[in-house]
């Protein structure tokens, strides 16, 4: 591709990611979440822009995947096909191009094979996953769990705040919960790849506009809640206390410690809460979360065990008491060796540098690669790197790196 195609490519991805933002749940700022006003009207926009782009089929599934297939080769078609995409749902007050990135690229791919009447050795999907953050109903990768065959049924029976279940959100949104079990891909998957902003300032660091990823972390997340003695913070003594936050407090900070200086391991308490603080009052109560995640589950759960034991140490001390909830556990995925290769030399046939590099942050491919081998591109941040957050961008120059490089990969592994 020329640059001024991957340019003019580029710009029709940002200008899009602009129109998708306009569709919240909170005006002012970028919440779509699942099942949402905000959330159908994007997934029926991108299932416009699909159609507009040439894709041979696009259908919304039960789960609310937005689904579209660019077939393959006449006389050519394999058994198996070809994947890509990521997710369009958001955090609350995010940013315009985490996930849906991914899907526009996706699409103007399409697009301009479509253009050049260019078809691939096997059907080429573009999957828009329907949740992945799990904002509303606390369950992450719900879209691509069902596109994988691998969707809990169990799921359905979730409340977000108001008390709505998934099941009604579905009934309601016009979708057939029962028809979740049939939304996975019909032929097994040749390959999955994922294309992502980086969501960290490695690439910005080096000044390389895109990265190959090797490998995403294995995370944990849990819920804590410790449990204490509320009382009078004007007449307890201050050895008498049983302080649930300080215990809390503790805990973070050996967190940190842990998980500090130990390449690939990364540990976060991202929220704590006192329910029914009061400024006067000793914190009887006090509920934290943890996110331990390494590119080794050896590693990640080495510190996990180091900190369990803290936290019986810290408890004990204090003469409070915990209790712990898993909330997910996923397992570090290593992307395909081939799938990397042939990444890098799309790379180089750009006249680009090649740099690989770890994600932090979980993705859909995580959960495809249960049924696929899977690879991933990182496209530059810009803003430090800065993701989940009004503030996350990306440059128009990078956007169109990007899709050049994407462009070779299809084209040299696929066509």
């Amino acid at each position: 591709m020329t640059p001024e195609c991957t340019l003019q490519a580029a710009n029709q991805v940002l200008a899009r990611a602009d129109a998708l933002a306009r569709h919240t749940d909170v005006p002012g700022e970028l919440t779509c979440t699942c099942l949402g006003r905000a959330h159908l009207a994007v997934a029926d926009q991108l299932a416009a822009w699909m159609r507009e782009a040439g894709f041979d089929t696009v259908h919304i599934d039960a789960i609310g995947n937005v689904v579209g297939r660019y077939l393959a080769r006449p006389g050519h078609a394999s058994s198996e096909r070809l994947a890509t995409g990521s997710h369009y749902d958001t955090v609350r007050n995010g940013g315009k191009y985490d996930g849906r990135l991914g899907i526009l690229m996706g699409i103007g791919l399409v697009a301009e094979l479509a253009q050049r009447g260019q078809r691939l050795r096997h059907d080429l999907e573009v999957v828009a996953f329907s949740d992945e953050e799990g904002v509303r109903f606390g369950s992450t990768f719900l879209g691509s769990s069902a596109y994988a065959g691998r969707f809990d049924p169990a799921l359905l029976e979730r409340a977000d705040a108001q008390g709505v279940t998934l099941r009604t959100a579905l009934v309601e949104a016009g979708r057939d919960p029962a028809a979740i079990a049939r939304a996975g891909v019909e032929r097994p998957l040749a390959h999955y790849f994922e294309i992502h902003i980086e969501q960290g300032p490695v690439l910005l660091n080096l000044d390389v506009p895109v990265g190959v990823v090797t490998a995403i972390a294995g995370s944990v997340r849990r819920r804590l809640t410790i449990t204490g003695q509320a009382s009078h913070a004007g007449t307890t003594p201050m050895h008498l206390r049983r302080d649930a936050a300080c215990a809390a407090a503790e805990i973070a900070l050996y967190v940190e410690s842990r998980c500090s200086g130990v390449a690939g391991l990364v540990g976060t308490v991202g929220q704590l809460e006192v329910p029914g603080g009061s400024v006067n009052v000793v914190p009887g109560a006090c509920h934290l979360s943890l996110d331990v995640r390494a590119a080794e589950d050896t590693l990640r759960d080495a510190a996990l065990a180091d900190i369990e034991a803290s936290i019986a140490r810290i408890c004990e001390k204090r003469a409070v008491t915990w209790q712990s909830q898993e909330l997910l556990r996923a397992p570090a995925v290593a992307c395909e060796a081939a799938g990397r290769s042939a990444w890098r030399e799309a790379i180089a046939h750009r006249h680009l540098p090649v740099h690989e590099l770890l994600s932090g942050a979980g993705h859909d491919a995580m959960m495809i690669a249960a049924i696929a081998p899977v690879s991933m591109l990182f496209v530059r941040c810009g803003a430090g790197g800065i993701s989940h957050n009004p503030l996350e961008t990306v440059e128009v120059r990078d956007v169109a790196a990007a899709f050049g490089v994407a462009h070779a990969f299809l084209t040299a592994r696929h066509a």
